[in-house]
Parts: C-alpha cells; sequence; structure tokens
C-alpha cells in the first residue's frame, strides 16, 4: 500500500507538470507570419508600397502571394508593371469586406466551365469599351456617387418649379433662405 501511494504521489509530480506546459504551449500565440516587412528586400518594399500599411495583418499565404509578384515586377513590361502598381493602389483602397468579396467573385469565376468562362470575360470586354467611349472617364475609376442636387431633383414630387427656376424659399450657395411667413 505504501509502494502504491508512494508511486501515485511520484507520477503526480511528474505527469502534473508534463501536463501543465503542453496547457501552455497551447494557449501560445502562433508566430507572427514571416516575413515582417521590415525583412522584404528595399525593391520588394518599392513594389509592395500600397500594401505596407497592412503587410503586419497578412497570413503567411497572402504574403507568398504578393513575395512571388513582387519577384516577377522587374521582369515585366513598363505597361503591365504601371497596370501592376495601379492595381495595388486599388487593391490598397479597399476595405476587408470589399476584398473578401473581390475573393470570392474571383473563386466563383475560376470554378465556372470554359464557355461560361469566356462569355462573362467577353460581357466585362463589353463593359469595359462602353466605359472607354464616355469622356473623361477611365474604365478602373470607381463609380461616381450621386450629384446631391441631381438626387434631389430626381426625387422631388410633382408640381415643382419648371427647368431654369427656383422654388420658393429656396436659397443660393451663401444666401439665407427667405422666412416662412
Amino acid at each position: 500500500m505504501a509502494q502504491t501511494l508512494v508511486a501515485l504521489i511520484v507520477w503526480l509530480c511528474l505527469a502534473v507538470p508534463a501536463a501543465a506546459a503542453q496547457s501552455k504551449a497551447d494557449t501560445k500565440k502562433p508566430a507572427p507570419a514571416r516575413p515582417a516587412w521590415s525583412e522584404l528586400k528595399p525593391a520588394q518594399q518599392q513594389i509592395l508600397a500600397p500594401l505596407a500599411p497592412e503587410w503586419d495583418r497578412m497570413d503567411a499565404a497572402r504574403r507568398k502571394n504578393w513575395l512571388t509578384i513582387a519577384d516577377r515586377y522587374p521582369k515585366m513590361k513598363p505597361q503591365e508593371q504601371q497596370r501592376l502598381q495601379k492595381r495595388l493602389v486599388d487593391w490598397a483602397k479597399l476595405t476587408p469586406e470589399q476584398r473578401t468579396a473581390a475573393r470570392d467573385k474571383y473563386q466563383a469565376l475560376k470554378k465556372l466551365p470554359p464557355d461560361k468562362r469566356k462569355e462573362v470575360t467577353a460581357q466585362w470586354q463589353r463593359y469595359q469599351q462602353s466605359l472607354a467611349q464616355q469622356p473623361d472617364f477611365s474604365p478602373s475609376d470607381p463609380p461616381a456617387p450621386p450629384d446631391p442636387q441631381t438626387a434631389e431633383a430626381a426625387t422631388s414630387t410633382a408640381g415643382s418649379a419648371p427647368s431654369g427656376t427656383k422654388p420658393a424659399g429656396t436659397a443660393t450657395a451663401g444666401t439665407p433662405a427667405p422666412a416662412a411667413q
């Protein structure tokens, strides 16, 4: 009986610290994704500069993808380099939700059968061409927000003032509206 008790005490002394060490290892934060921004080569930092503010929040897989693109950059034609830089800036401006939506759409497009994918690509090209025909508009420009005055005019009810006149009680810029009597 005494031997059993001693064996149990020895076992507990050995098992409890080992279990505690295991639980500490489980609660440790995962190592930060590598490489950190400061570990990038200067050329990579220059190419990926639009991503600098969020680099440290990216997971390792995304960092690896961007580094692969940065390594291909010097071999690109100048026009391709400019396009990549513009797209990097545009990507950096997107919210996390917009990026997720873009990734999801890309994955869905990749899963389409080749004929359907060609159809979607053709539709997109026709859309881009129609935008290119509009003056002072680049196909990569985001849609402009509605003009408040135009939106207000479109939502006004019947009986509004004729074109070129202002309804009574309307102020022009810099002048107060007449007081209601």
